[in-house]
């Protein structure tokens, strides 16, 4: 039964307090770091994709839907990191309520969205860093922008800006924080620019119809923009590098989704009103639109400030998968040597190169909406399990102090399961058929490799033969 053995508070406490990660990021750090991890790809890449394919300017209610689940979620996850102060997010929160078997699955789902989420964010870089380039004067040749796929041989730019993010990561987590910091202020900055120029262009023919794909249009997009969200859970993997993690992690989950959820809304009725949503089927559609609209330079301006925005969103994901695998092999589940910590910068720093050299690959060899709606069923899937855990964790262990308690949970949770059931009943069937697949590898690697391994079994057993 040790697939439903959990793991007590107190050990993940344990696990936090004896960590040798540095504890430095605030409630300010960790605010920016949901902002990067959010504002980048959603809001850059993803607009002019979902709007032309499967929302058209009803793409506003779609991050609305999206948002809207995502502050459930970070209600619950507030919860739950006020008491469990540990890396690993849903990972850890599933351990101590769900037990060792669906904590593995959703830390195997977690890695799953973080490293294809990073893969499709890196190809938006490429799209963006290509039409800058090309209104420069330099071409940047198809075949090293483009997969096998898609007619070329691979997506280059892609690549590089991976690898050398993920040097930039394994030199340290607040270095890494204060530069995604001053990328977020550039990125604000591009979005306000963008919102204050396309505006005074807004025709209100290009919204009618509003929702040319009807309501299955909207709730389409929904399901695919919903992993524009997804850096908020990067705040959760932070725990152990908090110097206050049950008052700090709360404060930075709710405030980041609320900024960001507003300027996607801003965003998006902005881009649409300017342009109609059957032009923008690009991963640059925001300097696109610019360039439309007659605005060439600034269209090269808004690109640096997009192409910042994706870096800083590539941070936030490369960081959080490598805090998920941390997690996972400290527990014995994954081979303990991957998650070893460097000696001088303190960080894990095996995990952060396989991981950044997987998402490299990926990035630079799988066609984009592959990528998007994979990635959305396996954080839907995940958020679903924690809407449960919750509850679980509540009945359980009323008598655990909260310093955070999610209002009105027995009505949130349901509520928020169904709508990630339902969202993820919206994706393709090709997507069901592959996440399934994904769960039956990872529930073999854990029944072959973790049970046998992991550690929280063996000092329960040894806990019991001193008993006995």
């Amino acid at each position: 039964m040790s697939f439903f053995h959990t793991k007590s508070v107190a050990q993940l406490e344990n696990d936090a307090a004896s960590s040798s990660l540095t504890k430095n990021l605030t409630a300010f750090d960790l605010t920016f770091l949901g902002v990067g991890g959010i504002i980048g790809a959603g809001i850059f890449v993803l607009t002019g994709i979902a709007a032309a394919r499967y929302a058209g300017p009803g793409l506003a209610l779609s991050f609305v839907i999206a948002g809207v689940l995502c502050i459930l979620v970070g209600l619950t996850y507030s919860e739950f990191a006020s008491i469990i102060p540990a890396s690993g997010s849903v990972y850890s929160y599933t351990f101590a309520s769900l037990g060792e078997g669906m904590a593995f699955l959703c830390g195997w789902s977690l890695l799953l969205a973080y490293t294809v989420t990073g893969a499709a964010v890196a190809v938006g870089f490429s799209g963006y860093l290509a039409g800058m380039t090309a209104s420069l004067g330099y071409v940047i040749p198809d075949y090293l922008l483009k997969t096998p796929a898609e007619g070329g041989l691979v997506n280059l730019p892609s690549i590089i800006i991976i690898l050398l993010l993920c040097f930039v990561l394994i030199r340290g987590t607040k270095q890494s924080a204060k530069l995604n910091a001053i990328l977020v202020v550039v990125t604000l900055s591009a979005i306000i620019a963008f919102v204050a120029i396309a505006t005074p262009h807004a025709d209100m023919a290009n919204l009618n119809p509003f929702l040319p794909f009807g309501t299955s249009g909207v709730i389409s997009g929904a399901a695919i923009v919903f992993f524009s969200y997804m850096g908020f859970d990067a705040v959760a993997t932070s725990a152990e590098e908090c110097k206050n993690p049950s008052r700090d992690l709360p404060i930075g989950i709710i405030a980041s989704i609320t900024i960001c959820m507003t300027l996607y809304i801003c965003m998006s009725l902005a881009l649409t009103a300017a342009v109609n949503y059957t032009m923008l089927d690009t991963p640059e559609p925001v300097a696109y639109a610019l360039r439309l609209l007659g605005w060439e330079k600034v269209a090269n301006l808004i690109a640096v400030g997009a192409i910042a925005g994706i870096i800083t969103t590539l941070i936030v994901y490369l960081f959080g998968q490598s805090r998920i695998f941390f997690a996972v092999s400290r527990d014995g589940m994954l081979p303990a040597k991957i998650g070893k910590i460097h000696p001088k910068y303190h960080t894990p720093y095996i995990v952060t190169t396989l991981g950044s050299i997987l998402i490299a690959v990926i990035s630079g060899f799988v066609p984009l909406m592959h990528i998007v709606e994979l990635s959305n069923t396996g954080t839907l899937a995940v958020f679903f399990v924690n809407f449960i855990g919750i509850v679980v964790m509540r009945r359980k262990h009323p008598e655990i102090k909260r310093k955070f308690r999610c209002p009105l949970l027995y009505i949130i949770a349901p509520i928020g399961a169904i709508v990630c059931f339902y969202l993820i009943y919206e994706l393709s069937t090709l997507t069901h058929a592959l996440f399934a697949g994904w769960i039956v590898i990872g529930l073999i690697i854990y029944y072959v490799y973790g049970q046998k391994h992991s550690k929280v079994i063996e000092e329960a057993e040894l806990a019991a033969q001193k008993k006995a």
